[in-house]
């Protein structure tokens, strides 16, 4: 059984194993995104007016300017000393952009391109190897998938025959004369065997990522009973024709209100007159699991309940919060900077498993002949 396991470790190791590197290295490259942006963001911040801040629809008209031949997916509100960002994104052709502005005068600050730079890099060849969209993003599912197979396989054979050579699998125990292949060996065995489990749950959380189907199963599974669907209600009352008052105008005031300790509100403008408003109320500056998804009738800003997970967070079960979670999970951030250096170590040792596996495959294959004289 284990030289089928073998051999089954091989091959996908063999197939998957440079997708499995880029994908661990640009893993590892994004765990501190946002503490090095950080360092670089001063012009988020602005002077405290003593005046009302921008309304949405006054926000959305000065990005508008901008970039008129784009479509805006949101609004954030932040802190008083705050920009206000307006995030424009098309999927085809692809456009991710955010128009940051004054709060108080609508002066428009700074746009960042997210589709470029360093980080932009990184979570394209992450994603998608770099490839065309549709394509990388099925070879990268499809590896992470078989990957899970490879981690688990490589655990059955980690297993000593013997008890006395389990020590051997826990360490590094190098001579002055062990050799090369050796020491390649116990690489790859000893750090596969401590880092499989952190391994584990990094690729079964990005699959998660990948596929929803895979949400649906683990939902169900975990005893979930709403709607694993991102929903966003219809509006009960009939519209009001009345062109001097908007009432999302008024909304994030009251929100600021309501939850003066919240990191941010994101604001989605309703997309038909049917359609109610949507906002994401940030708790954390961090994790995204634990952040209110809130609904309001875009007519009298009655707040209305969805059927789906995504809702109010003190109303999750146990289901919903798992499936909430994966994300922040997956980016170590579910543990603050402790589960972001433990991601981060965990993708960088990741990494080497398919060098040292390629390089064990390589030294057993093309064994040097002896030289005769």
């Amino acid at each position: 059984m284990k030289k089928v396991i073998f051999q089954l470790h091989k091959i996908l190791g063999l197939a998957t194993g440079i997708v499995v590197f880029i994908v661990s290295i640009t893993g590892c490259c994004w765990a501190f995104r946002e503490e090095i942006e950080s360092i670089y963001d001063d012009y988020k911040k602005v002077e405290i007016q003593d005046k009302a801040i921008l309304t949405p629809t006054q926000a959305k008209k000065y990005a508008e300017k901008e970039l008129p031949e784009n479509t805006i997916h949101g609004t954030i509100f932040r802190k008083a000393d705050d920009a206000i960002e307006v995030i424009f994104y098309d999927a085809e052709p692809e456009f991710y952009q955010s128009v940051f502005l004054n709060p108080y005068t609508g002066k428009v600050i700074q746009i960042d391109n997210h589709l470029s730079g360093f980080f932009a890099f990184t979570l394209k060849g992450h994603m998608r190897l770099w490839l065309p969209k549709d394509i990388g993003e099925q070879v990268v599912g499809a590896s992470i998938l078989i990957f899970i197979l490879i981690i688990i396989s490589g655990f059955i054979l980690w297993i000593p025959k013997k008890r006395k050579n389990l020590k051997q699998r826990l360490k590094l125990d190098w001579k002055d004369t062990t050799k090369w292949k050796r020491k390649n060996f116990d690489l790859h065995t000893v750090v596969g065997f401590y880092i499989c489990s952190f391994a584990l749950i990094l690729a079964f959380t990005g699959s998660m990522i990948s596929y929803n189907w895979l949400k649906y199963v683990v939902y169900i599974s975990s005893g979930g009973e709403k709607d694993a669907r991102f929903i966003i209600p219809e509006n009960t009352s009939e519209p009001v024709i009345d062109e001097k008052t908007v009432p999302m105008d008024f909304l994030i005031t009251k929100l600021l209100k309501e939850s003066p300790e919240a990191e941010s509100f994101e604001l989605h403008y309703p997309k038909t007159k049917e359609e109610s408003i949507y906002i994401e109320v940030s708790n954390n500056k961090s994790t995204f699991y634990d952040s209110d998804f809130r609904f309001f009738d875009q007519n009298t800003l009655e707040e209305l309940e969805t059927t789906s997970i995504y809702g109010k967070y003190k109303n999750a079960k146990v289901a919903d919060k798992i499936l909430r979670m994966h994300y922040d999970i997956h980016i170590g951030a579910i543990g603050g900077i402790i589960g972001k250096i433990i991601a981060f170590l965990v993708s960088l040792l990741t990494a080497t498993l398919p060098v040292t596996g390629i390089l064990l495959w390589y030294g057993r294959t093309y064994k040097k002949k002896k030289s005769f004289s």
